[in-house]
């Protein structure tokens, strides 16, 4: 029997959400030793304030992971930031933050952890003796463009350095802050050495405000898929996560819509709800869809082999598709509408042309040493 993780709730009345927040709630991390009880007194009416955005600096020692999943297109990703203010509900990365003393409920939206060695670090691991240059991944786990990129410009300074070694890169994000960096990417892009993709859920500006309460509205997603393509940067449209009985029906549309703005690829993944995730993603359906939670369980739970603990199946042969009949249907409906519409597909990236840092240092060092 699953432990409840929010003791202090009755389960028929679901927390109103915080303005600009995915969830209401902050259950204990899963690793803490103890956990903390509420209860009202009658004493205080007031509903507590929505939790400010909070900044932490993530000494790490490196920052690229690897990763040996073989239904990934990658093995070798980047992440500049811990946690990510778009608080997405159905977030796949929010159990992470139990690895850091955090919740994955309020906390992986409030404390953000970034990395401002980030470009630095990544020069120095670049550099090193036998670095076998592979395309790198940006924003895997967060999102690379989240709000805080604005002014912390960590991201920027990466694939900037990406450009200068003619390093081959695969970036991720829902957000249309990556516009802000057409000129890095359009000029990797002539070289062959970007790839773009953009994530969108649904086409309906409400559901998306309630899904992902700080991230990008569908329309200017569609937006940034248009100027990056038109910038000659190649975009695949990640819809991504399709959630059954919620948001499958716009399947169809939502490949339209991003081919018309110039996408030359397509993917799809449904949602899967890791650890912690299953319980915040119910109450968040319990008030925002309470008619539909049942049919969208019901089917989730369907497609993910009946597993008990509600909607994720770690098994990498079928992790991202799903499993049984609805599974099996909107794979065909995917694979039908992406012939129908004619996506032309990734050109190949350039790992050919890398730089190593250490080549070029040296290289420089013998240039002043002619005069």
């Amino acid at each position: 029997m699953e432990p409840d993780l929010f003791p202090d709730h009755d389960a028929s009345l679901p927390a109103k959400p915080h303005k600009g927040r995915g969830t209401s709630t902050n259950p204990d991390s899963r690793f803490a030793s103890w956990t903390r009880r509420t209860s009202d007194d009658g004493w205080n009416s007031e509903s507590p304030a929505a939790p400010a955005t909070e900044l932490f600096i993530d000494n790490a020692k490196t920052v690229i992971s690897h990763n040996d999943s073989p239904d990934l297109p990658f093995d070798c990703s980047l992440n500049p930031y811990r946690g990510c203010e778009h608080g997405c509900i159905y977030c796949y990365a929010r159990p992470s933050h139990n690895y850091l003393g955090h919740s994955a409920g309020l906390d992986f939206e409030t404390k953000l952890y970034y990395k401002p060695e980030a470009a630095r670090l990544l020069r120095k691991t670049l550099g090193k003796p036998g670095y076998l240059c592979k395309p790198l991944a940006i924003g895997t786990n967060t999102d690379a463009w989240q709000p805080i990129e604005r002014r912390l410009r960590i991201t920027r300074a990466v694939i900037e350095l990406l450009l200068e070694l003619k390093h081959p890169a695969m970036v991720i994000t829902k957000s249309a802050l990556i516009e802000r960096d057409i000129d890095v990417l359009a000029a990797m892009a002539s070289e062959r050495l970007i790839h773009a993709a953009i994530s969108l859920t649904t086409l309906n500006g409400e559901l998306a405000r309630q899904l992902e309460p700080r991230a990008s509205a569908p329309n200017a997603r569609i937006a940034a898929i248009r100027k990056l393509s038109e910038a000659g940067i190649p975009v695949t449209v990640m819809v991504s996560p399709v959630i059954p009985g919620l948001t499958d029906h716009e399947l169809e549309k939502l490949l339209a819509s991003a081919r018309e703005a110039g996408a030359v690829a397509a993917s799809y993944s449904v949602l899967r709800l890791p650890q912690e995730l299953h319980a915040l993603f119910e109450r968040w359906l319990a008030w925002h869809a309470p008619q539909k939670a049942s049919r969208v369980m019901t089917i989730l739970y369907d497609m993910r082999g009946g597993r008990a603990n509600k909607g994720n199946d770690p098994a990498f042969e079928h992790r991202m598709h799903g499993l049984g009949h609805f599974a099996d249907l909107l794979a065909q409906r995917f694979a039908l509408h992406v012939r129908r519409l004619g996506f032309p597909g990734l050109p190949p990236l350039e790992c050919g042309r890398f730089i190593s840092p250490m080549a070029a240092k040296n290289e420089n060092e013998q240039q002043l040493g002619l005069f």
